[in-house]
């Protein structure tokens, strides 16, 4: 017999030996009130306080914002939508002078992926909408976290102030983006944009 079969018979036999027990908190038969160790009620006490104080900073934060006017774009949008565009240039232009990745020349999927996703993300930032600035600030937090472990293992110094530099922005970016994107909000179902 193996260690873990003696277990679980030694498990099943403790089991049926053991008389049954009241679950947590119920009244013994006798019909006297529960052991003084019953757990609190839920929704009494400190989690409900703390719920209602932080849903109560939030509605004052919801309306201290005011939504964008029609044609209006915050300014972390409008430079978002600028370096989106900057990077969609720089993959063209790469392309064009024939720039080498990992020793070979980028073929046709590798520039055409991301010239559209960058374009269209700069699009969207510049027209103000919801799923662009969202789009962007998982690359900014994607860049924060690939810069980030490429400070852990920098190897020269040039290397770790350039993912240093990086992070930096992108973290700011990301920041500021937050705010932005609470004044967009998120448009309604079936309504349009």
């Amino acid at each position: 017999m193996s260690s873990r079969e003696r277990k679980r018979a030694e498990l099943r036999r403790r089991k049926q030996r053991a008389p049954e027990r009241p679950p947590v908190g119920a009244a013994p038969e006798t019909g006297a009130p529960p052991p003084a160790e019953t757990p609190p009620e839920p929704g009494d006490g400190l989690g409900e306080r703390m719920a209602q104080r932080s849903e109560q900073r939030n509605a004052e934060a919801r309306a201290k914002l005011a939504p964008l006017a029609e044609g209006e774009r915050p300014p972390v949008v409008t430079i978002g939508a600028g370096v989106s565009a900057l990077l969609a240039l720089s993959v063209i232009l790469g392309a064009a002078i024939g720039a080498e990745v990992n020793g070979e020349k980028a073929n046709a999927v590798q520039v055409l992926i991301p010239v559209l996703l960058m374009g269209a993300m700069a699009w969207g930032l510049w027209r103000a909408r919801y799923w662009a600035v969202l789009g962007f600030m998982t690359v900014m937090l994607i860049l924060i976290l690939v810069c980030s472990l490429g400070l852990v293992t920098a190897t020269a110094l040039p290397q770790a102030i350039g993912n240093a530099a990086v992070v930096a922005i992108a973290s700011t970016l990301f920041f500021f983006t937050i705010k932005a994107l609470a004044r967009i909000q998120m448009p309604q179902p079936g309504r349009g944009p």
